[in-house]
């Protein structure tokens, strides 16, 4: 008996559930958002002419749920709608930039290419060539040594530098030293400093930086158009430089090529290392910064000008790597030069005969500055002081 009435309760209970799903099926379907099964999808939709076309609305009718219209048109470049007004914010519509494909990257968003052309171009090629450069340079001392030296000083000077070509001359390159370290520090500093340091004192040393970077751009190119002006007339090309040229400057001999007041190299220096990369450099900063009207304003006038930049000042990182070394420590008293204004005349015919020719014969004055007049008639008064009656 008791078997007969589990039996029946489990009919029971059948029927009920049996009624219960007909009249779901016949009630009217409830309002609101619908979920979508992702295995309901019609899959076929795919194969439908003009699939590719669909607008974001066409393609969530046989595919909810599916934005990839909406994105492809953002991925591509559209301009949308922002009620920030264009002047002052001319990309605000903008998400990712179209496709672009700058020299060394591939074709894609205007964004990704920079990124590529940064990381996989200018740091490490360019990071290569520095290091070439200083170790090149540290060979060349160690195989040569000091250029010069062969004459010995007669105690007559020389003025080779005007206490305003040297004011110009430090000026410029104080500001450069300081372009460069920010820079090098920005650009490489996370393979070499940060590790080191900690993130925290890296993020406020690069903070620091690029502000005085920012700060002493401007001085830089004031500085760069004086030193340009006040030495462009001595560093016009001449027979003279190319007689220079063919014989590589006397490096591989001792014996230094005759030359004017500068030679081939340090006229190529003015060029190719001050004068043209300079005024490529000071011209792509202001663009970054904005001091230029009409560009800056947007993405791709930024990347542009930033890779110009950072081409040209690994440019001229490696040419003032050079002229720092002659300067200093690759040629005896050519430091000498710059710090008093004054050479002896054996350092003038050794180095520069052609220009200590014109000096001896008065057809350029030896001492160029009231000045300099001035500090070595004090410098002879005071050695005539010293010797003993």
């Amino acid at each position: 008996m008791n078997r007969s009435i589990v039996q029946w309760l489990m009919a029971a209970a059948l029927t009920l559930c049996a009624a219960g799903g007909a009249w779901a099926a016949d009630a009217p379907a409830a309002g609101g958002v619908k979920s979508a099964n992702i295995f309901d999808v019609k899959p076929e939709a795919s194969e439908q002419p003009g699939y590719a076309g669909q607008t974001n609305a066409e393609r969530a009718k046989v595919q909810p749920g599916n934005n990839a219209p909406m994105w492809r048109q953002v991925g591509g470049g559209v301009t949308g709608f922002s009620s920030l007004p264009v002047t002052q914010a001319p990309e605000a519509g903008n998400l990712i930039q179209p496709f672009v494909q700058y020299p060394g990257s591939s074709l894609t968003n205007a964004g990704e290419a920079w990124r590529q052309v940064r990381n996989h171009w200018i740091l490490p090629y360019g990071g290569s060539l520095l290091l070439i450069v200083l170790i090149a340079v540290g060979i060349f001392y160690k195989t040569k040594g000091p250029l010069g030296g062969h004459i010995a000083d007669t105690g007559r000077k020389i003025e080779r530098f005007t206490p305003f070509e040297r004011a110009a001359h430090w000026a410029n390159a104080g500001a450069f030293v300081a372009l460069a370290v920010s820079g090098v520090v920005m650009a490489f500093g996370k393979f070499f400093i940060l590790p080191v340091i900690g993130g925290t004192l890296f993020g406020w040393l690069t903070y620091v930086l690029k502000n005085l970077h920012n700060f002493v751009g401007p001085l830089f190119a004031v500085s760069l158009l004086v030193l340009v002006f006040t030495f462009l007339k001595d560093n016009i090309a001449n027979a003279a430089d190319f007689n220079w040229l063919k014989k590589a400057g006397g490096m591989v001999g001792d014996h230094q090529v005759p030359s004017h007041r500068f030679n081939a190299g340090e006229k190529g220096m003015f060029w190719w290392g001050v004068c043209f990369p300079g005024l490529v450099l000071v011209g792509s900063g202001f663009v970054l910064n904005k001091l230029v009207p009409g560009l800056g304003d947007v993405r791709s006038d930024m990347q542009i000008a930033h890779m110009i930049h950072a081409v040209a000042a690994v440019v001229a990182l490696v040419a003032l790597i050079g002229h720092v070394y002659m300067g200093t420590v690759g040629v005896k008293g050519a430091y000498e030069g710059m710090k008093t204004g004054f050479v002896d005349e054996a350092w003038a015919k050794e180095h520069h005969e052609l220009w200590h020719d014109d000096v001896k014969s008065g057809k350029i004055p030896a001492l160029r500055s009231q000045t300099a007049a001035e500090q070595l008639a004090a410098q002879g008064a005071a050695v005539a002081a010293s010797r003993p009656a």
